[in-house]
């Protein structure tokens, strides 16, 4: 039996395990990126581990999302993300060179690479037939260190595309139709991967799009062929050397396979408040919009903002709405420059935005009270854009400029003949604001500099032998690490700094747990399914961590939460029976005996609620290796005492 993409890199990069679906693995790792939001956590972690020196093939370190400097405290935080990559042999991509994700699928990404980041949407560059996966940021920092990266073996899904996409149907259209099918836990524990005749129809941008949404359906990661198509992006790049084929094999095995008919799709928008609440934009069509965003890491390639530009030439916006342009990197801000279409833009009524996340991660740019916002962003969860009763929807950037001219909901597919949009035979090529870093022999002179926001990782205990706590909080199905650790221009400037960032915590979901969490100083968070979906933000783990979170018993977890609670201590306990969900209410007393013998070596322990008078079930799904982390109370500790 032959190997899918997947598993041919996963075979090539294979440290420890056996290629077994749901047995964990340990994967050498050639490449890493940070962002801001999640870096200065990294790089602090990293810095505890005593290792002069990283040692992967390449690791960048991007400032794209804190760009809203209202104060001192992202400015600070972008200083010593700025000297502690200097000083270690990391890269730095400066404020302004763009978006992580953008940036990295055209200057760095390479096929049949491995890649973590230690952001969500990491799996953009397999647009490129890289093996990309978003990750918590202690696992980047060990990888850094030259630690393997360590998964359940993913199964593996795949997606047949044939025919070819019809005028004003973009990208964002194909990935939104597989959402509408699998939904936001279709992905889970899997890679999803690419091919059929439609993939040559595709370029690498449009792919990339279709990979970096790949996260919304909770997958492990998401993967294209390099083709042709993909050698030409490279040399357009100038890095046709990075260029290698890679297809799967005929007699490969997939878990599961669907089929995608590009040639009958139509626009579609993700619904609020989730990315998989899909309907055809000819439903939506006539209701009225006060706000569109176009850009973030999902679309803002030169293709996409030369489609928007080209549709806006010569109109002029709807007076009742506010549209924001983001483009994605600096190579693709000053293409449009150069050819007249940022022109176009600016023109038609457009406010450019500079390339950064900005929007899409609430940082600016928030709807009117009660507006309704069409964004070409990955995700519509409640309050991320900054507005709470804010109706956010999800589009490509085709419905997105058309609905912008006309101030309602309208599918552009009605707007008349194709737009033909010319990409350049090569890419204007300028890394001026990538710094290298020092040399070993001047990393020794450097000194890391720490503004007075930047605090230390808190450490984790080891775990005890009994755990007698309240339940401090009751949360429900599809919890996003939004809602644990929110986003937003008021919050994220506090990344740095733990206890500040702790009175944030869950307050979406209950103002009041902060404080009720520090009174009581211990406790556990009772879940429902799909426990920590969204971003990969560790925060969502670390926080918790401060405030004496213990475990979290839940129906289900989503990957990368689940890996960051066990890299911070806290153990994800399942519940067996998910109905005794409903039995456990906040405020219960619970008791769990034997929790370190539990988690040393069983599968199983037993949650006995006091105040109810009853026992629920717990499961524990633990490779050999998380069990020892949780022992130890956390991978900092255990990677630090594995020396």
């Amino acid at each position: 039996m032959g190997y899918t993409i997947a598993e041919k890199i996963i075979k090539n990069h294979l440290l420890s395990g056996n290629m077994v679906a749901g047995e964990e693995i340990g994967l050498k790792i050639d490449q890493t990126l940070t962002q801001d939001a999640t870096g200065t956590a990294v790089y602090l972690q990293f810095e505890a581990m005593d290792i002069p020196r990283v040692k992967t093939e390449l690791s960048v370190a991007y400032i794209d999302h804190n760009t809203l400097q209202a104060g001192f405290e992202n400015a600070d935080d972008h200083r010593y993300i700025q000297t502690v990559a200097k000083k270690h042999g990391i890269r730095f991509s400066r404020p302004g060179n763009g978006i992580c994700h953008q940036v990295h699928l055209e200057r760095f990404s390479a096929p049949g690479k491995t890649l973590i980041g230690s952001d969500s949407h990491t799996p953009t560059a397999g647009g490129i037939g890289m093996l990309a996966i978003g990750a918590g940021g202690l696992d980047v920092a060990v990888a850094m260190g030259g630690g393997a990266y360590y998964i359940t073996m993913p199964r593996v899904i795949k997606i047949e595309l044939v025919g070819r996409l019809s005028p004003f149907v973009g990208a964002k259209d194909v990935i939104l139709e597989v959402l509408r099918i699998l939904g936001v836990k279709g992905g889970v524990g899997a890679v999803i991967e690419y091919s059929g005749e439609g993939v040559r129809t595709l370029s690498v941008p449009e792919r990339a799009t279709i990979t970096n949404m790949g996260a919304e359906l909770g997958a492990t990661s998401s993967i294209f062929p390099s083709d042709e198509v993909t050698r030409a992006f490279l040399k357009a790049e100038g890095r046709e050397e990075c260029f290698t084929e890679i297809k799967a094999d005929p007699d490969a095995y997939y878990h599961e396979s669907y089929t995608v008919d590009l040639s009958s799709l139509r626009p579609l928008a993700a619904c609020p408040h989730s990315p998989d609440n899909v309907k055809p934009v000819s439903e939506l069509k006539g209701m009225r919009i006060s706000q569109v965003c176009i850009g973030s890491c999902t679309n803002s390639s030169l293709r996409d903002l030369l489609t928007v530009a080209a549709m806006l030439k010569g109109k002029t916006l709807h007076p009742d709405v506010s549209l924001s342009i983001s483009p994605g990197s600096k190579q693709v801000y000053t293409m449009l420059a150069e050819c007249g279409a940022l022109a176009d833009l600016i023109s038609a009524g457009a406010r450019i935005l500079e390339c950064a996340c900005g929007p899409c991660i609430g940082m600016g740019f928030s709807p009117r009270s009660g507006g309704v916002s069409l964004r070409t962003f990955n995700r519509n969860f409640l309050g991320r854009s900054g507005t709470k009763d804010a109706e956010v929807y999800l589009v490509s950037p085709e419905c997105a400029a058309a609905s912008a001219i006309k101030g309602v909901f309208a599918d552009p597919t009605e707007l008349g003949e194709k737009i033909e949009i010319q990409t350049p035979e090569y890419f204007k090529i300028c890394d001026n604001l990538i710094d290298m870093p020092a040399t070993p022999e001047e990393a020794e002179s450097i000194t890391v500099e720490r503004g007075p926001n930047i605090k230390p990782v808190p450490k984790g205990e080891p775990t005890k032998e009994r755990l007698e706590v309240k339940v401090t909080l009751k949360v429900g199905d599809n919890i996003t690490t939004d809602h644990i650790m929110p986003a937003g221009a008021k919050i994220l400037p506090f990344r740095s700094n733990v206890p500040k960032l702790s009175e944030f915590c869950f307050t979406v979901c209950d103002p009041d747990f902060p404080r009720r969490a520090k009174e009581e100083g211990e406790g556990i968070i009772l879940g429902g399914s799909n426990y920590g979906q969204g971003s990969s933000r560790e925060h969502a783990a670390m926080v918790p961590q401060y405030l004496g979170i213990k475990a979290v018993v839940a129906k289900s977890f989503a990957r990368i939460h689940a890996a960051n609670l066990i890299n911070f201590g806290i153990i994800p306990f399942t519940l067996r029976d998910e109905s005794d969900y409903d039995r456990i209410d906040e405020g219960d007393s619970i008791v769990i005996e034997g929790l370190r013998e539990a988690v040393e070596q069983s599968d199983t322990a037993t949650l006995k609620d006091k105040t109810k008078g009853i026992s629920a079930e717990l499961t524990l799904n633990l490779s050999r290796r998380q069990r020892d982390i949780l022992l130890a109370g956390g991978l900092l500790a255990y990677t630090k005492s594995s020396q």
